[in-house]
């Protein structure tokens, strides 16, 4: 049979979907291409499917076809979803500036719709370098009630927490609470004197942070001049006092008193939110035109000029909403985890100090002194000296007397002229022949 010619349609839908993958290409790479050609397909796939007839592809009709097309479609769709390049902090706090913008409209035009009961209020001019709308260098300080705790409704972050890891634990919300026209009023008196030194907020703050400071007055509360090294912008800036020069430097609320407001500062007490305006944790000198332009944004739509410094900045903010318990949306969560992706080990700032674990040695037993016996230690033996040789003279023989001599008598008479008649039985020459009458006598006459 022969083969049919393609019809007009092939040629325009191919068209198109050549001009949709090359603008996925364009805009996102080989990802992108991938994903719009995977999106294509899966319609192709999905006709072939149902009806069972050719595409515009000209592929074989039949059910068997279109769902290998499918198939195909899912495992080209979930490659591409890989291979798409990750989203960058600017890109993230843009979408999110677009998103704040339109909202802010939307406000608008529904506040303009609505009918008004009291005449219009005369706008409010837009704060210049010199006109911040917010008291500079004020010359009285003010005073707090006596007996209130001005403080954060939690301690500081632990010693050495990175950053990422406290982003982590902060809940993310949606902005549900309406901006408040007038955000600074929720905090009280500017610049109050919280830690009861008797000098107000922005001089401690310009203490801090300035260098080669000089003061107006005696007690070192009000600065004179100064030199700021500004981290926002990487620039240095002279500070001179006065109406005309003090807003060149200008005291910034990392997180913004308005955002603030937005995401959960409208829970805190009173004194709690007076101690988050004037904490020094949430505050930090900078150039005045720059602080006016971030106004009440958060991470997703301001970040700091100096990117060598937008890791610290927004290390500072997450310890701050981590004390005054303050949420994130998801857009700042992200926009705040694609700065930090770039430094993980950044710590955050905190005023806790490094535990020190001191190693306790266990107590030992003591001993009764009644039932500790001393023992002597053995002496050494002494050196052996052998004795000097002793003469020692021979025992004497023990006297043997000489064996008697045998006495013999032949007669009485020689008995008798050894004069030793009578002899008696057992005396020496005593026999039975000179004793006859055998009494134990002999010659006994």
């Amino acid at each position: 049979m022969k083969p049919r010619n393609p019809k007009i349609s092939t040629f325009i839908v191919g068209a198109l979907a050549l001009g949709a993958i090359a603008l996925g290409a364009g805009s996102s790479g080989i990802g992108g291409a991938m994903v719009l050609l995977a999106i294509l397909a899966a319609i192709t796939g999905l006709y072939v499917l149902v009806t069972g007839r050719r595409s515009w592809a000209r592929l074989p009709g039949g059910r068997k076809v279109g769902g290998i097309v499918l198939a195909g479609a899912l495992v080209l769709f979930i490659v591409g979803g890989i291979s798409l390049p990750p989203r960058s902090a600017e890109s993230i706090a843009a979408q999110a500036a677009s998103e704040n913008a339109k909202r802010a409209a939307e406000e608008a035009s529904r506040a303009a719709a609505a009918p008004s009961e009291a005449p219009s209020a005369v706008p409010s001019p837009t704060p210049s370098p010199a006109n911040t709308g917010k008291p500079l260098d004020p010359e009285t300080v003010t005073g707090l009630a006596k007996g209130v705790s001005y403080k954060a409704p939690k301690s500081q972050p632990a010693y050495a927490t990175k950053a990422i890891d406290l982003l982590g634990r902060l809940s993310i919300q949606d902005t549900v609470s309406a901006r408040v026209q007038d955000a600074p009023a929720m905090f009280g008196a500017a610049w109050a004197d919280t830690d009861g030194n008797g000098c107000d907020t922005r001089n401690d703050v310009l203490k801090r942070d300035l260098s080669d400071v000089v003061f107006t007055d005696g007690k070192h509360c009000k600065v004179e001049r100064g030199t700021l090294a500004d981290p926002y912008t990487a620039t240095t800036i002279h500070f001179q006092r006065g109406p005309e020069t003090s807003s060149a430097v200008q005291i910034d609320h990392v997180v913004a008193l308005g955002d603030a407001l937005l995401k959960g500062a409208q829970k805190l007490t009173e004194a709690q939110r007076i101690a988050f305006a004037n904490d020094p944790l949430n505050l930090r000198a900078t150039d005045g035109p720059t602080n006016i332009q971030k106004g009440e944004s958060d991470a997703a739509t301001w970040l700091p000029p100096n990117k060598s410094y937008r890791c610290e900045y927004v290390a500072r903010q997450i310890s701050v909403k981590a004390t005054y318990d303050l949420w994130v949306t998801r857009a700042e969560h992200d926009a705040m985890a694609g700065v930090l992706a770039d430094c993980a080990s950044q710590l955050v700032p905190t005023n806790e100090k490094e535990t020190v674990v001191v190693a306790v040695a266990e107590p030992k037993e003591e001993q009764s002194a009644a039932a500790v016996v001393a023992v002597p230690e053995p002496a050494a033996p002494a050196p052996y000296v052998p004795p000097a040789p002793v003469y020692v003279a021979p025992a004497p023989a023990p006297y043997v007397p000489p064996a008697p001599v045998a006495t013999y008598y032949a007669s009485c008479a020689d008995v008798k002229n050894a004069g030793a008649a009578p002899l008696y039985a057992g005396q020496p020459g005593y026999s039975f022949k000179l004793d006859r009458d055998r009494d134990g006598i002999a010659c006994e006459k």
